[in-house]
């Protein structure tokens, strides 16, 4: 795991985001707010200790995709640091028919990893042309791997969970049934990014 400070002022209240796979924080770029951001990335392991939050009023967490499951094994064992936990697109069984991405989508989507189908991933993520990026592709196919083999992540309470309508990568039946005993917001016209339809900080976690 890696924790990197997109903002860090002292605020009194933070955010910390668990990202999506392979993407990076750009998609938050454009959010605005007097928070300090800190966003997490890469699941090939799961030991990294958080900074310490404890000077802060409040602390919010903001999972987004495979980050939903890798903050709640991460979690495990561990003082829980946050006061509200916010759930994007993603859900506590993230390889799974029924509950996260079909296994066949999965296994195909690690094994096949390419430059080329990296771009098809960014696509169907904003349901749009996206600009080509770099990829370490032995890295992410192994954070794939590891995700799959992690399995489902053990039960933690969401305080709101965000769906997406039009969402390509986490079918939004699927996350409807894991999110069943949480307070659902739906954005149906929203891609599995969603991000573009929010303008502050604040508007995404309230």
């Amino acid at each position: 795991m890696e924790f990197r400070w997109l903002k860090q002022t002292n605020a009194a209240e933070a955010i910390v985001v668990f990202g999506g796979w392979a993407v990076g924080p750009d998609v938050f770029a454009h959010l605005t707010g007097p928070q300090d951001v800190l966003f997490v990335s890469d699941y090939r392991n799961l030991d990294t200790d958080m900074p310490d939050l404890s000077g802060c009023d409040h602390v919010t967490l903001l999972a987004w995709s495979f980050g939903v499951a890798a903050y709640a094994h991460w979690q495990e064992g561990r003082a829980d640091p946050f006061d509200r936990k916010i759930a994007v697109n993603g859900t506590l069984a993230p390889v799974d028919e029924a509950h996260g991405i079909p296994p066949d989508v999965m296994a195909k989507t690690a094994e096949g990893l390419s430059e080329a189908s990296f771009a098809q991933f960014l696509r169907r993520t904003f349901n749009a042309p996206h600009p080509p990026r770099v990829i370490d592709i032995d890295a992410r196919r192994a954070e794939l791997q590891a995700v799959a083999a992690r399995g489902a992540a053990p039960v933690v309470a969401f305080d709101q969970a965000w769906i997406s309508g039009r969402d390509r990568i986490f079918p939004s039946a699927n996350q409807h049934r894991a999110w069943e005993c949480t307070t659902i917001r739906e954005l149906s016209a929203a891609a599995h990014a969603p991000f573009d339809h929010f303008d502050s900080w604040q508007a995404l976690i309230s």
